[in-house]
């Protein structure tokens, strides 16, 4: 719930900042719709990308041991 209430809070934000850039408040929410859709597709590779790296894991293994 606290991502999905996030995500909304910055669409919101998103839309609104359109509106008052462009004075269209269609046009705002015409942007706020694709901004969602595209950092869902965004966030899903971000996510990919980063559970294929190593960064940091080293780390975390090697302290298991001394715990």
């Amino acid at each position: 719930m606290k991502t999905v209430s996030w995500r909304m809070i910055g669409t919101l934000d998103t839309i609104l900042l359109s509106w008052i850039i462009t004075g269209n408040p269609l046009t705002g929410l015409q942007i706020g719709i694709v901004e969602v859709i595209t950092k869902m597709v965004l966030y899903y590779f971000h996510e990919r990308t980063w559970y294929n790296i190593n960064y940091g894991l080293g780390a975390r293994r090697s302290n298991k041991e001394y715990k």
